[in-house]
This record gives structure tokens, C-alpha cells and sequence, in this order.
């Protein structure tokens, strides 16, 4: 069977399939109105969503199917002590594929473990979001015309930002890439991502703490919201929370043809007096999301029928119950009765790395 749970699970050719059919629904949406008849899209989120849920949502129904699911996990069986993999079970037998949101890092994985239905990651924790990452690309594609030879600057929260971490992944893959790391040093990437993404893949990279040293020298501001929840210390919330806030004036130094993009919700991060700017792509970068989420809808369908799309989720290099996860939200933590914790090397050669969120071993 074939997933989507982390963006490197699409080769580069894959990617611009998934994107390049999105462009091709974009001009031709009569032509995609009945196509998933009959099929339908379970949506289970366990976390709150306006955007992406909507988006699967819409998606499933412009392409002519059905969506059930819920979008408050306690108003399901999991507020009775289900676990993940038996809610999976359950709704393969009433849905054809899933997209799965949760606040435990892992927990799509685990749900892909014990599917036979395709399963999509919508968002685990602070891990990773990889639709979003797509809709980031159809959008970087719809607005600057390619997907290479790009600098690009991520803004704000970079440590628990799980949509900088996925689209990084994805960019990554793309040839003249750079990326600026623009963040306060409580928020700055997470190391792993730094060497085992940048490093080994080659992607250049620099870290600054200004705004406004670099806003000339970008194609791409990707803004982020500091995400409280995310925290356990809300002291540390609170000294960061206003780090960086983009206003119309900063972008006086801004290439014309730069856009901004923001995962969004927003709090304060982007002033309302950039909205009315040409460069704000990120109301245009929510329509995306609907096309390419409809794009991955139909591809992840197509490649469950065709064997030769089936990937391994869990490679032989896997040590599994030798060690326990330091992440306190890692799913073989939260479910520590049904999920077995499991490691692989990590990919700089330096320690082990957790299969379901990539944190390292507790000591």
C-alpha cells in the first residue's frame, strides 16, 4: 500500500506528478467533477483545523466522493481509550482513504502500520505536515513560474514549525536552493534537521536573527506563527512570541516579484497592512490547498490498484524495542501499551533516531 506520511516518502518525480496535476484541475475542473464516485474520504482529526480539514473536505467533494470522519476526537471511541491502529482498523471498513490530523507526533505513521486503505498525514505535532508542504509547492510554482533556483527565507518559529520541516524535506530535492534561517535562538531549525537535511543533502543554509538583513536577497518569505501549544513552558512562549512581525514597511527593500507565504492561522506575525500587498500569496496559497490535496486524492488512489507504487514503511534496519523515545510526545510514548518503540541509524551517522518522530533515545 502506498501513504503519504512524510514528504520524502514522493521522489522529486512523483512531487511534480502530484503538482503538475493539480495545474492540470486547475484548468479543467468540469473534467474532475465525478471522478472519486463511490469513493470515500474518512477525515480524522484528533486536533483542532479550519484549513486543512475544510480542504479534504472540499477536495473529496469537487472530485465527486463522500466524506465521513470526525473532527473532535472526543466525540469519537478514542475519548473511550482507543488506540490509534484499532481506530484505523475500524474505519477501513467504511472509507477507501484517510487523512489523518493528531497533536502525537507519529500517529499517522502507526495509523499507516495497520491500514489498508492509503493514509495521508495531515499534520503530527510538530513533526510533520506533508499537504501542506505540496501546497506550498503548487503555490511557489502558480506564483514564481518553478520550483528551482530559489532562495527562500523561513520566518519565526522554526523549532516546532512542522510545516518549515516538511517543505526543507521537499525543497531539497530541487536543484539551487538556498535557504535563510530567520529566528531567535530558543526557535532556531532543530540540529538533526540542519545535518541530516541541509548537510547531507546539500542544501546551503545560513542562520540569522534579522529580518531585515535578507529581505532584499529573497524569492520567498515563509512566515510562521509561534505556536503556543507547542510549548511546555509558557514563560518561554512569552519571550518569543513577538519575535518577528512583517509589516507593509519592511518590504520596502523587497524584490517585486518575492512572495510571502504563511501556513497560516496567523496571529500577529503578518501585519493586516501587507495583505493589500501583490506579494501576499498566502489567501491565494489556501485555494492551493484544495487542488493539490484533490491532485494527492486521486494519485494516492490510483497507486493503491498498482503494486509496483507499494513502498516499505519500515526499513530491515530497524531496532525495535531496545529503547525508548525522549519525546514526551511521541507516539510510543502516548500508547506505550500498542505501539513498539523503534529506532533506525541516523542518517549522519551519529546515534539512533525514533521511526515516529526522530527524536533521539532517552538516556
Amino acid at each position: 500500500m502506498r501513504h503519504l506520511i512524510d514528504p520524502t516518502d514522493l521522489s522529486k518525480t512523483e512531487t511534480e506528478e502530484i503538482v503538475n496535476l493539480a495545474l492540470d484541475i486547475i484548468g479543467n475542473r468540469d473534467k474532475y467533477s465525478e471522478v472519486c464516485k463511490g469513493k470515500k474520504l474518512a477525515t480524522l482529526f484528533y486536533e483542532p483545523s479550519t484549513r486543512t480539514r475544510l480542504s479534504f473536505t472540499s477536495a473529496m467533494m469537487e472530485l465527486g466522493g463522500n466524506v465521513l470522519g470526525f473532527s473532535d476526537a472526543m466525540s469519537s471511541s478514542v475519548s473511550k481509550g482507543e488506540t490509534v491502529a484499532d481506530t484505523t482498523k475500524v474505519i477501513n471498513c467504511f472509507a477507501d482513504i484517510i487523512a489523518m490530523r493528531h497533536s502525537v507526533e507519529g500517529a499517522p505513521l502507526v495509523s499507516a502500520l495497520n491500514s489498508r486503505t492509503p493514509v495521508i498525514n495531515a499534520g503530527d505535532g510538530s513533526h510533520a505536515h506533508p499537504t501542506q508542504t505540496l501546497t506550498d509547492l503548487l503555490t511557489i510554482k502558480r506564483e514564481l513560474g518553478r520550483l528551482d533556483n530559489l532562495t527562500i527565507g523561513f520566518c519565526g518559529d522554526l523549532k516546532f514549525g512542522r510545516t518549515v520541516h516538511s517543505l526543507i524535506k521537499a525543497l531539497s530535492k530541487f536543484s539551487g536552493i538556498n535557504v535563510i534561517l530567520i529566528a531567535p535562538e530558543e526557535l532556531r531549525l532543530p540540529g538533526y534537521m540542519k545535518h541530516e537535511v541541509c548537510d547531507k543533502l546539500g542544501v546551503p543554509y545560513r542562520e540569522v536573527e534579522s529580518l531585515e538583513e535578507v529581505i532584499n536577497d529573497l524569492d520567498v518569505l515563509y512566515m510562521t506563527r509561534v505556536q503556543k501549544e507547542r510549548f511546555l513552558d509558557e514563560e518561554e512562549y512569552d519571550r518569543v512570541k513577538d519575535c518577528f512581525v512583517l509589516t507593509a514597511d519592511k518590504l520596502e527593500n523587497a524584490k517585486p516579484e518575492m512572495r510571502i507565504l504563511h501556513p497560516l492561522p496567523r496571529v500577529n506575525e503578518i501585519s493586516v497592512d501587507v495583505d493589500s500587498d501583490p506579494r501576499a500569496a498566502y489567501f491565494r496559497q489556501v485555494e492551493n490547498g484544495k487542488f493539490v490535496r484533490m491532485a494527492l486524492i486521486l494519485k494516492l488512489l490510483e497507486w493503491a490498484s498498482q503494486p509496483e507504487h507499494d513502498r516499505e514503511l519500515i526499513g530491515d534496519d530497524v531496532i525495535v524495542g531496545k529503547h525508548h523515545c525522549s519525546n514526551p510526545k511521541c507516539i510510543s510514548n502516548t500508547e506505550p501499551h500498542a505501539v513498539k518503540p523503534m529506532f533506525r541509524p541516523s542518517a549522519d551517522g551519529n546515534g539512533l533516531r525514533c521511526v515516529y518522530c526522530e527524536h533521539r533515545p532517552a538516556k
